[in-house]
């Protein structure tokens, strides 16, 4: 089997509190944080809206591009989720996104 990993940024609301992470589950994880499944960072700040996510080759890719973005100002992951998405959909509606 093969897995496909993505690096994720979720949104509180546009222009909120934002949280990164990775996965090889997309839709499974974006689900756990819309529930209030993951204890923690999210669930406390009612970060539920994925904004933003991107492919990566694999582990190692997602892991390097998720610290990479940590260390990022927050206007530079602004700017990065309003290039994609500029009105800040939620787009785990669009499971069409999340099937690859």
């Amino acid at each position: 089997m093969v897995k496909n990993f993505h690096v994720y940024i979720m949104a509180s609301h546009k222009n909120g509190t934002l949280y990164i992470g990775m996965t090889s589950d997309l839709a499974g994880r974006v689900f756990d944080h819309k529930e209030s499944r993951l204890k923690g960072f999210t669930q406390r700040h009612n970060v539920k809206r994925l904004v933003y996510y991107e492919a990566c080759e694999d582990a190692n890719e997602a892991i390097e591009r998720e610290k990479f973005l940590k260390k990022q100002r927050r206007d530079y992951k602004i700017r990065m989720i309003e290039r994609d998405n500029p009105e800040w959909y939620d787009l785990y509606g669009d499971m069409r996104y999340l099937s690859y």
